[in-house]
């Protein structure tokens, strides 16, 4: 029986372990669909693109097409299928009645380009969810353009460019702590500014010193998290925004952790001039797969000008309308970002209401710090400070001991049917495992995830070539990582060419 929020993933699937591709499937003169007669004139096209043979499409019934499917969909671990601890990722269950709402037919249906006279209940989602997010983060106006959270990052820094532009000045550099997320470097650059590392004390969190030393009339602003990617408060969070403001420069928030002080603490009390949030982290909307996901970026009033735009606003009249920020960065997405998220979103903030948002946060932070306490011992805690909803725990104590890497802690995890949590990161911590249970985990659920971890790390002083081998009772065995990457293969073909 598999462990309370353990995975289903180590059963025997119907049909055996080794699932058929659909070509070997194939039999010629099944079908799996059925097209009406065709009630338009026929067109020869002749186009020169056009193909000369029919091409070798799998033939398969229907049946057959459902069964390989739903068989190959029960492989994939998920948040509705157990425990998923990826640090800074915030991988929770999405609450179906956010799901219901995204299927109104009057939201799920509307064209992104009908007019706004036609689409008032769509503007009024947007406004409304614009005002939640500005109460919860502390900020004054916000956008839902652009997608993601990367995308948020580099809107945020367009809008950081801007306002120095319409200052008359040129800055070249960003701040960004060195346990910061990958994002953040890649969007600095994108964005046309240079990276300028923060180095971290021995409490884990931003050397302001470190920090003062590097500020100029250069620096166009720092990008930290907070809590940090270490799942550590940045306690001297205040100081650092006062220190890039005294030089001119702007304080972002990235808001992939967000979800640890909602109703608690908010950023635009903190310092900061612009806010971005990961709707798809945060206010549990799909998560994964490339996408959809969120990034809104809210600003104080000094930025509100440079928004990209338009905005939805309400007038006096009661009626919804565009309207173009002065100075607007532009779009920096087609149309006005994914309505479905926010929607969702939006359903979640309302079904919890204020003080539901907050016990999100409590709880988020009360499974961490249980967690946290229960694994410490045979796994290193390399930061003393009490940990917000995430952890970064080590395996180097394992691995000088027993030969044990955090990469084969975490395949063992798999095969207790829980999802692995993020390994090697921050790079500042060696055999880094950073651990984020989430607040939509029981009690039980995270006892059974701490004696996982505890019983791997017995194995690992008794046994531990058997970790080596790991995950022996999965679907999918260990794969090798670095020819995977080193050789794509991203089609189906039937030979080894």
């Amino acid at each position: 029986m598999p462990r309370p929020g353990g995975s289903a993933a180590s059963s025997p699937l119907v049909g055996g372990s080794e699932e058929p591709t659909l070509m070997e499937m194939s039999v010629a003169g099944r079908r799996s669909w059925s097209l009406p007669p065709l009630d338009v004139p026929e067109v020869d096209l002749a186009l020169p693109e056009q193909a000369e043979s029919a091409l070798p499409l799998p033939e398969v019934s229907e049946h057959d097409l459902v069964m390989h499917y739903t068989r190959l969909s029960h492989r994939n671990f998920s948040v509705d299928l157990g425990a998923y601890p990826l640090g800074s990722c915030t991988m929770k269950y999405n609450p179906k009645i956010c799901d219901w709402a995204a299927e109104y037919p009057g939201f799920r249906d509307l064209h992104p380009a009908t007019p706004e006279s036609s689409s008032q209940g769509a503007l009024a989602v947007l406004v409304e969810a614009e005002r939640f997010l500005c109460e919860i983060t502390g900020m004054d106006r916000a956008t839902f353009q652009p997608p993601a959270g990367a995308s948020g990052e580099l809107t945020g820094l367009l809008i950081m460019r801007a306002y120095h532009e319409d200052k008359g000045e040129h800055r070249t550099k960003i701040l960004i702590p060195d346990a910061a997320h990958g994002t953040n470097p890649a969007s600095v650059t994108l964005g046309g500014y240079e990276t300028v590392e923060v180095p971290s004390n021995s409490r884990g969190m931003v050397d302001v010193d470190a920090l003062r030393a590097l500020l100029d009339d250069q620096v166009a602003g720092l990008m930290i998290t907070n809590p940090n990617t270490l799942g550590l408060f940045e306690a001297d969070i205040i100081e650092v925004a006062d220190a890039v403001h005294e030089a001119g420069g702007l304080v972002y928030y990235d808001g992939a952790n967000l979800n640890a002080i909602m109703g608690i603490a908010k950023p635009g009390m903190m310092g900061f001039d612009i806010v971005h949030s990961n709707l798809h982290k945060t206010f549990a909307t799909p998560h994964g797969g490339g996408g959809p996901g969120a990034g809104p970026v809210a600003v104080h009033d000094h930025l509100v000008a440079f928004l990209p735009g338009p905005l939805p606003e309400v007038g006096p009249d009661g009626v919804f309308r565009w309207v173009m920020p002065e100075k607007s960065i532009g779009r920096v997405h087609g149309k006005h970002g994914n309505f479905g998220v926010v929607l969702r979103a939006l359903t979640y903030m309302k079904a919890l209401g204020g003080d539901g948002l907050r016990r999100v946060s409590e709880m988020a932070v009360l499974n961490a710090r249980y967690l946290e306490e229960l694994i410490r011992g045979p796994y290193d805690l390399p930061y003393e400070a009490p940990c917000m909803h995430e952890f970064v725990a080590s395996a180097k104590t394992l691995k000088r001991d027993t030969g044990t890497r955090a990469m084969d802690i975490v395949k063992a995890l798999m095969d207790e049917g829980f999802h692995a949590p993020t390994v090697y990161f921050p790079l500042i911590v060696e055999e880094a495992l950073m651990i984020e249970p989430t607040e939509t985990q029981s009690l039980q659920t995270m006892d059974a995830l701490a004696e996982a971890l505890l019983a791997i790390a017995a194995t690992a002083g008794t046994d531990p070539d058997a970790l080596h081998a790991a995950p022996v009772r999965t679907p999918v065995g260990r794969p090798d990582e670095a020819s995977a990457a080193r050789h794509l293969r991203v089609s189906w073909r039937d030979d080894d060419d």
